[in-house]
């Protein structure tokens, strides 16, 4: 996990921007990325609902899960990476622990516990 304005580090392995929108001030080519990958973010409906409120947490996890559920196709792709060696999720939020890129890791760590 990694915050977009954090500079980007080797060690950093393969990274995946997991916003919808595309973080304010950062030029794309200067934010080091493998994939924008915009389709595992919320979907803007939750997203909006969510609107990171701390009460909502839970729920928004909860909410977020179930639609990611709904698109394997779009976590699919980093799930895979992390077979090769370390992924680094890449996320523009203030709050560093509540924010679909923590729920998005959560939800691929019970993943990859699933399948060993």
């Amino acid at each position: 996990m990694k915050r977009v304005y954090e500079p980007a580090r080797r060690e950093d392995g393969r990274r995946f921007l997991v916003d919808r929108l595309w973080p304010r001030g950062i030029k794309r080519e200067r934010l080091s990325l493998d994939a924008w990958a915009k389709e595992v973010a919320p979907s803007d409906t939750l997203r909006r609902w969510f609107a990171h409120d701390p009460y909502r947490w839970d729920e928004f996890r909860r909410r977020y899960a179930a639609e990611l559920d709904r698109r394997p196709e779009a976590w699919g792709p980093i799930l895979e990476a992390t077979h090769t060696g370390t992924v680094t999720l890449v996320y523009s939020a203030r709050d560093s622990r509540r924010n679909n890129g923590v729920a998005l890791k959560g939800y691929l760590e019970m993943k990859l516990k699933k399948a060993s």
